[in-house]
């Protein structure tokens, strides 16, 4: 019996190469490489090649396909159905990633529960955890349902006959780099499993019109692990995010083929389970100083959603040669540029000085609506004036210190004016064709120069 070939995959990115090698070539990563049999000298039996619903494949004319809109089912968490468009999609495959111990198993668990008390079947399938673990969190959740079932098992054939058996409307898989099929013969969490497992995962999705939740582990750069084929071959993406030294956490959407991508959802991680945050401007804003410089507020537009957080930044003299620029929830290239145009612009002798800067509340900011508060925030701790605490700061700011136009302007101030903020700065250009709420004051500025007069004076 002539020998298997094999050769040799790098397990971060999925690169192939017929020999071992320290370094992969192409994400440069070390000791990632592992030998795999090649999948491609196994004879496969023949067979018809079908759709994912199992029907023969033949073309059709596309006024001939018959469209009906798909029902989205609504949990009991609001946050999770905005994240998710609407809802939970019949028959789609979501990917939920995230850092150990953030919450994943949580927020499934608790969703299968309430899945399951509004009458719907749910199997839950850990890899990790036994059912007397996953019974005893559930304990503390307080999650229950007669249609609720738990099943430990990691063998892909098995998981497969019991969904044929039972035909529960929703699957939770715990996670995919655990679950092995039998037809790979590399490792279990490898690039080959985990492309095989979550290909029969979507077969078992589109072709039973079965939701397929399943979670992912990340890397330590807070990427998903495993090949990027795996986000490709989902419907949905989700990201868990959020610091373990607090208590709240971020859902974020970065992929969704049945809504609009960028989406936030924002929970509270306590004793009983994760709880949804209604309103998220309060809580990010709640402990502000009232006179502290340094600090501007920006309404940001995450999805759909306007949120007011707090941009704090801490200018000092530099004490080595080179000046420091550090940014945490803000991209520190776009800071290093709005400081270089206060420099030109604005008169800031900036070069001699370190920056530290910071979104409040553990969120990540990356749109250009909030170069502005960047701008006033930096100019605020360097002049060591404080703004207003009722001011908020909407604008895009371009290299010759000019303010650029934001998109849905209206949606950003009345949340402003709804939080009970009395001025807000936004682009000349953003006044027109539209009627801004009279508890307000508007205030529309053309240059970072003059936006810092007022709002400094």
């Amino acid at each position: 019996m002539a020998k298997a070939k094999t050769h040799f995959v790098c397990q971060n990115c999925g690169y192939i190469s017929p020999r071992f090698l320290g370094r992969c070539p192409n994400c440069g990563q070390w000791n990632t490489l592992v030998e795999e049999v090649d999948q491609s000298t196994i004879k496969q039996p023949n067979t018809t090649t079908t759709t994912l619903t199992g029907i023969v494949a033949k073309p059709q004319r596309i006024n001939e396909i018959d469209t009906q809109k798909t029902p989205r089912v609504k949990t009991k968490l609001a946050e999770l159905n905005r994240v998710l468009g609407g809802g939970i999609v019949p028959g789609s495959l979501v990917l939920i990633g995230g850092d150990p111990g953030i919450g994943k198993s949580t927020l499934l668990l608790q969703v299968s529960g309430q899945l399951s008390q509004e009458g719907h079947s749910v199997l839950y399938v850990s890899g990790e955890e036994s059912a007397n673990q996953i019974k005893m969190r559930a304990q503390r959740l307080n999650v229950s349902g007669d249609d609720f079932y738990i099943y430990p098992e990691t063998n892909m054939d098995s998981i497969r006959a019991t969904i044929d058996e039972m035909n529960p409307e929703y699957v939770v898989i715990d996670s995919v780099q655990t679950m092995q099929a039998t037809d790979v013969t590399s490792a279990i969490g490898s690039v080959s499993q985990i492309r095989a497992v979550t290909a029969q995962l979507m077969q078992i999705a589109k072709g039973k019109n079965i939701t397929v939740f399943v979670v992912g582990h990340v890397t330590k750069g807070g990427v998903l692990a495993g090949p990027k084929i795996l986000e490709h071959m989902v419907d949905t993406v989700l990201y868990f995010e959020g610091d373990l030294h607090h208590t709240y956490r971020i859902l974020r959407s970065v992929k969704n083929r049945f809504g609009s991508t960028n989406e936030l959802g924002i929970f509270e991680m306590n004793s009983t389970g994760l709880k949804e945050v209604a309103n998220p401007s309060e809580i990010f804003l709640e402990e502000r100083l009232k006179d502290a410089t340094g600090s501007a507020v920006v309404v940001s537009l995450e999805g759909t959603r306007p949120i007011l957080v707090e941009i704090q930044a801490l200018i000092t003299p530099s004490v080595f040669g080179n000046a420091q620029r550090t940014a945490t929830g803000l991209n520190r290239n776009r800071v290093s540029l709005i400081m270089a145009v206060l420099e030109k612009r604005a008169n800031l002798l900036l070069q001699n000085q370190d920056a530290y800067l910071k979104a409040a509340g553990g969120v990540k900011l990356d749109e250009p609506a909030i170069d502005l508060a960047i701008a006033v925030a930096i100019a605020s701790s360097y002049r060591d004036k404080g703004t207003r605490p009722t001011d908020a700061f909407i604008g895009e700011v371009g290299l010759t210190g000019e303010i650029r136009r934001v998109n849905r302007i209206e949606q950003r101030v009345a949340e402003a004016a709804k939080l009970g903020f009395k001025r807000v700065f936004i682009p000349k250009n953003n006044l027109q064709n539209w009627e801004p709420p009279k508890n307000i004051q508007i205030i529309g500025v053309t240059t970072i120069s003059e936006t810092l007069k007022l709002a400094l004076a």
